[in-house]
């Protein structure tokens, strides 16, 4: 599928290009990133490249990675990364992060609900999900206010910095 974009009222979701990497690679720099969510810790700077030199592009080569990023429209300032990943016909899971210095603000609330009516609608998801690692009370606070509803903790489920970790998981069902 071709990328598309999007523009709300504060922000433009769009793919994103090898300009977007030292904005990619300060914002990953937070250990909270780091921790509770996939990406290399440490993150170095040929992480930021190859995120958005060739993963988020071959996402959508392949029709099963939705990446964008988010940018303010006042300032460009890198928001977060938001994200639809195919799971089965029908599912797709939410992910994302946000930049420290972003949170707080309800962007990642507009970017991700922009994303998740785009998979209901243009991808016919009748069901998205969300996962978080047990602890991530911003990330379910944002599934929350999404509408998520929180169904499970799957425990154990994965292994962080050699520890095993629980996971909360939530669905939304098409409207």
């Amino acid at each position: 599928m071709d990328p598309v974009t999007f523009a709300t009222a504060r922000l433009l979701l769009r793919p994103f290009t090898p300009d977007d990497a030292d904005a990619v690679y300060a914002a990953c720099q937070d250990v909270d990133i780091q921790y509770y969510t996939p990406a290399p810790t440490p993150f170095r700077r040929e992480d930021a490249e190859r995120y958005v030199e060739e993963t988020a592009p071959k996402g959508w080569a392949t029709d099963g990675d939705y990446i964008l990023g988010a940018f303010r429209t006042d300032n460009g300032a890198l928001v977060g990364s938001f994200c639809l990943t195919k799971r089965d016909r029908g599912v797709y899971e939410l992910g994302y992060w946000a930049a420290k210095e972003q949170r707080g603000h309800g962007y990642s609330a507009e970017a991700a609900r922009t994303l998740c009516d785009w998979g209901f609608t243009a991808l016919h998801a009748h069901r998205i999900e969300w996962w978080a690692m047990v602890g991530n009370v911003a990330s379910r606070a944002l599934a929350e206010k999404l509408g998520f509803t929180l169904e499970g903790t799957l425990r154990n489920r994965s292994m962080v910095n050699g520890q095993p970790h629980d996971w909360w998981v939530g669905g939304l069902l098409k409207p």
